[in-house]
């Protein structure tokens, strides 16, 4: 879990794309991030290294992204894994969240920014555009109907905090530590948090935080 996550301070990513020359490129671009481990695997071998905490998965023309993520999904259920590549439009990059990827970045984006997006989805959340993930939001309000606008219902200020945190993909113990509270009361702020805006897990917590503006952007 995240715990051992803070413990331990390599990030082992795996690199699955039909292109052998994109982990060299990879190993470049992150090559002044010294805690990111990379290495290229197949598809079928992503279940023989249960080391490993992200997978890039690229999606150039011939590669089957969402028979992709299905097989991935089967052979070890809840895996992080970032989409990469140029060819998605949001609707397709919208199909990939749902399909079960923790992320999208096109292959145009900067150095920092795909390192930011391996870490906020090795922490747990999700990283997409903006529209993309209010696309998300909106899909997913259409099967609660239990979302309740978040001005009727107001967070309180460490609410604000926690939730702040939580979006930026700190983990409960990286959440409770600067604010000298508990790992347990950091879980209960964000189960409550959950029940005011009407969503039932972190990723569309953070989603509608993002979506609905209560929280900076991280976009320019």
């Amino acid at each position: 879990m995240k715990d051992s996550q803070a413990r331990r301070t390599t990030v082992r990513i795996a690199v699955i794309d039909s292109n052998p020359l994109r982990l060299l490129g990879f190993r470049s671009l992150l090559s002044s991030e010294p805690d990111f481990d990379l290495q290229s695997l197949s598809l079928t071998e992503i279940g023989t290294h249960p080391e490993i905490d992200v997978v890039l998965l690229g999606s150039d023309r011939g590669t089957n992204v969402f028979e992709a993520l299905t097989n991935l999904n089967r052979i070890r259920h809840g895996l992080s894994v970032i989409v990469t590549g140029c060819d998605l439009d949001d609707a397709d990059i919208l199909k990939t969240i749902t399909a079960g990827a923790k992320g999208y970045v096109d292959e145009a984006a900067s150095v920092g920014e795909l390192a930011r997006a391996i870490r906020i989805v090795w922490a747990g959340s999700v990283w997409a555009p903006r529209r993309v993930l209010a696309m998300f939001v909106e899909q997913a309000s259409k099967y609660s109907s239990q979302v309740v606008s978040v001005y009727q219902r107001p967070f309180t200020d460490r609410e604000k905090e926690v939730l702040g945190m939580l979006v930026a993909g700190c983990s409960n113990k990286e959440i409770a530590a600067p604010l000298g509270i508990e790992q347990r009361t950091v879980k209960a702020h964000i189960a409550k948090l959950m029940r005011k805006v009407g969503v039932p897990n972190r990723v569309l917590l953070s989603v509608h935080a993002i979506t609905h503006s209560l929280v900076p952007s991280r976009e320019s």
